[in-house]
């Protein structure tokens, strides 16, 4: 259904801007070029499939987090599929092995188990484990993949040389949101943990992480490492950026639906941090509202807070030049990434619809929801 304008639109809605898109796939289509390595779209960040078309030419696949990603991945991207979980289910390894190019297993037991299966299934999967370097400049503990007790890959202790006839590769992630000088430092820990085993493999993957369509970030540094390892070592190498994909390339569009007092003014949306915004609240990190500036910045401050029973429910406060009335539209900058893949119906709330703005300035709209997604994944 095509909009002429984004009053227009339901609300919430997310709302995909094409152009956005297209500059951030053209820069790593620079690095691509550039470093020779293969990038991947990583669907735990950005799984807007409608808007894969626009994706595809740009780059090599998708790399997923599990059986239902790897589907996606193979269903609407028609590209590599890298298939990784934390652990693999008996029942899914079939669907997922004739669906992948590169299988990758976060434990030697998970790969002894299951990889002459796989094989069995797709003679010409790739197999490869992933393992823990052991060091990370994570912002946040929670996003730590190599923080104290991490269940995510193989430390150098636990690595099991038996299984380095069948691997073919090594995949490690360490990084959030993080600049090139971060990767420098995580490789310099990987090789000296694993260097000695990555002669015998075809390909590394750096993981994901690495904040690449951030303004400021050293592109030509991330070139070089790559450049400089593939040249030491002879091996393909992988990167899986998702969010740097998803980068400041739309909004979330939502609307005033009252503003009551206690101690300040609040304005209740019609959307919501915890079912619609959660890393606001789990990361935490304050979204920008166009418009807006910070608590008593501007004349009018309001706390914005979602339109769910969660007392915490609250987006943060907020000051603008004019009063905010009822019917208003509040603009959440930079939206499309590990929003909408981990949005929920929390209070039956509803989901905002998803729109895209195209390259000729019409507006699609993708999808609405309505009560039956909320009714049928219950029951």
């Amino acid at each position: 259904m095509i909009k002429t304008s984004t009053t227009d639109l339901p609300s919430p809605c997310w709302l995909l801007e094409e152009s956005l898109l297209l500059k951030n796939l053209e820069l790593l289509k620079y690095v691509k070029e550039k470093s020779a390595a293969k990038v991947l779209l990583a669907l735990k960040g950005y799984a807007l499939w409608k808007s894969f078309d626009s994706i595809k030419p740009y780059l090599d696949g998708c790399c997923a987090s599990g059986l239902y990603e790897a589907k996606l991945a193979f269903e609407t991207f028609n590209k590599e599929v890298h298939t990784y979980a934390p652990a693999f289910k008996e029942e899914e390894i079939e669907e997922i092995a004739s669906i992948s190019q590169h299988m990758v297993f976060n434990s030697p037991a998970q790969f002894k188990r299951f990889s002459k299966k796989a094989k069995n299934i797709n003679p010409d999967l790739s197999l490869g484990l992933r393992v823990n370097p052991e060091y990370s400049a994570s912002p946040k503990e929670i996003y730590n993949p190599c923080g104290l007790h991490s269940r995510l890959g193989t430390t150098l202790v636990n690595f099991d040389e038996s299984i380095l006839g069948e691997c073919d590769g090594l995949h490690f992630h360490a990084l959030c949101e993080q600049d090139s000088d971060a990767l420098e430092s995580v490789l310099e820990n990987f090789e000296e943990k694993f260097g000695s085993y990555i002669p015998n493999m075809k390909w590394i993957n750096f993981g994901g992480g690495h904040h690449i369509t951030r303004k400021g970030y050293d592109v030509e540094k991330l070139i070089l490492l790559i450049q400089n390892f593939k040249k030491k070592y002879d091996v393909e190498v992988y990167l899986e950026p998702g969010e740097a994909i998803g980068w400041e390339t739309g909004t979330l569009i939502s609307t005033v639906l009252d503003i009551v007092h206690n101690g300040m003014d609040i304005a209740i949306l019609d959307t919501s941090a915890e079912a619609h915004m959660p890393d606001t609240i789990i990361m935490p990190y304050r979204a920008e509202v166009r418009g807006a500036g910070e608590a008593g910045e501007k004349r009018y401050t309001y706390r914005l807070a979602g339109n769910t029973c969660l007392a915490g429910d609250i987006m943060g406060d907020y000051s603008f030049d004019t009063p905010l009335q009822i019917g208003d539209k509040i603009i959440f900058e930079d939206q499309m990434h590990y929003t909408m893949v981990k949005a929920t119906t929390f209070n039956g709330i509803k989901l905002p619809s998803i729109a895209i703005k195209r390259l000729n300035g019409d507006i699609d709209l993708v999808r609405e929801f309505g009560y039956e997604d909320f009714k049928e994944r219950l029951s």
